[in-house]
């Protein structure tokens, strides 16, 4: 039996799964809490000293840790290669920390947002090359220190790109995200956005002592998994959904199938990702309401019956919006003091029924404003399979965590047209993240893992 460590370090949790190669099988799996504090190392050992032994040479390791990978993205216009870049720093695990579009007059908002990478981008190819010569010698006059992934018009990428290594700018070039109006090509720029997070930004976190996390780190988590969104997808066939629940966002990962051009003048990602950071469980519940509020899912006239409701399904529906992804006669008031409290202390743990129907409730309430954000302007009405993910399902009852993923599917007022005949499905066992660690080297073992825990 050969065997492979996948390890994801996140910001409060480290997960480790051992995987055998051979037949794709789950071997074992542990959480440890992240010992970010310290050194992360002392929590990834820790975990993986409790599962099989695994030689360093087949440890896998993602993470996202320290805040994860900061992006930046500096384009040419709003809503054509600033939004390009966009999504595409997004698909890459980013988390898009600034946007700006147009010549840049100063740098203190750029350097307000304290991005670990820029990502600089402009112009079709052969189309206008002002904006982006502007941008980029402007970083260079000032001798810009964080790095660059320069992935704009290629008649001036390469000279561009020159004359910001020559000023000391630590500078990547890549292949043109938008090449041509409509048509959005991530795959280079976020295989260079990759490159630089292992090179520049893990070391930089200081998140361990010495080069042993560094050289173990393959991708930031996001990628990681939207890389196992993918091989699902191209295992399974056809459009998919991925909504991840965590305790400070909510991760929204789809799959579509594109036939032509895209009629989006920044293009359409067949693999694409979408952050919400003010959707989670913990940190950022007070969010899940507020937002709930805006979408006309929580309709604050109604009395506590205690219950549980899903759009289309009975008492909860009707009114304002669907009616209520968490139910239609949730009290308000004590659903805020709930999202209030878990924001207070994000280690809470439920320890009664009643406190286990508040988180249930937070976590449809995020999911579904999540996927409405994430889904409009993208056809998931083929979409064949829905993927929860997130502490919060992956330990919940079964039940509990089919009611979440329910509410998102019976969503029919959230301006989005939902799958027509799609199952669900929870990632229990964690092997999203794991098999996009492992499809590139083995991607036979990472099919037999979706199938065993997806798919089966």
């Amino acid at each position: 039996m050969t065997l492979a460590l996948c390890a994801d370090v996140g910001s409060t949790y480290t997960k480790v799964a051992v995987v055998d190669l051979d037949g794709g099988a789950l071997v074992g799996s542990v959480e440890r809490p992240t010992t970010a504090a310290t050194d992360v190392l002392h929590g990834l050992d820790a975990a993986a000293a409790a599962l099989p032994a695994v030689p360093p040479s087949r440890w896998y390791v993602c993470s996202s840790a320290g805040g994860g990978l900061r992006l930046a993205v500096v384009g040419y216009e709003a809503l054509v290669t600033a939004e390009a870049g966009h999504r595409v720093g997004l698909s890459a695990g980013a988390r898009v920390v600034h946007v700006s579009a147009g010549p840049l007059a100063g740098l203190a908002a750029l350097r307000a947002a304290r991005p670990d990478v820029v990502l600089l981008v402009g112009g079709t190819d052969g189309g206008d090359a002002e904006v982006l010569t502007h941008n980029a010698r402007r970083l260079a006059r000032a001798r810009w220190r964080v790095p660059v992934v320069l992935a704009g018009n290629a008649d001036v990428r390469d000279s561009l790109a020159a004359e910001l290594a020559a000023a000391g700018v630590p500078v990547t070039a890549a292949a043109n995200v938008l090449p041509r109006i409509g048509v959005l090509e991530p795959v280079p720029a976020r295989a260079a956005i990759r490159d630089v997070f292992l090179r520049h930004v893990i070391g930089g976190k200081r998140l361990s002592r010495g080069r042993r996390f560094a050289g173990l780190v393959r991708a930031a988590t996001p990628d990681a998994v939207l890389a196992g969104v993918e091989a699902l997808a191209d295992h399974a066939g056809g459009s998919l959904l991925v909504v991840d629940v965590g305790g400070a966002t909510t991760d929204v990962y789809s799959v579509v199938t594109l036939d032509g051009p895209s009629p989006d003048v920044a293009g359409t990602l067949r693999a694409a990702r979408t952050v919400e950071g003010d959707l989670g469980m913990r940190w950022t519940a007070p969010g899940v309401i507020a937002a709930a509020q805006a979408e006309r899912l929580l309709p604050a006239d109604r009395p506590d019956h205690g219950g549980w409701s899903v759009p289309g399904a009975g008492s909860g529906s009707g009114g304002h919006g669907s009616g209520g992804a968490a139910g239609g006669d949730t009290d308000m008031g004590r659903l805020a003091a709930a999202a209030a409290a878990r924001a207070a202390d994000p280690g809470l743990v439920p320890d009664s029924d009643e406190e286990r129907v508040l988180d249930r409730r937070i976590a449809a309430l995020a999911a579904t404003v999540a996927v409405r954000r994430h889904a409009r302007g993208r056809d998931l009405r083929d979409a064949r399979l829905v993927v929860g993910s997130g502490g919060v399902l992956r330990h919940a009852p079964a039940g509990d965590a089919k009611h979440v993923l329910d509410a998102v599917l019976a969503d029919h007022a959230g301006g989005w047209a939902v799958p027509r005949a799609a199952s669900a499905v929870v990632d229990v066992s964690y092997v999203l993240g794991a098999a996009g660690l492992l499809a590139g080297e083995h991607p036979a073992a990472a099919r037999a893992l979706l199938d065993r825990h997806l798919l089966g």
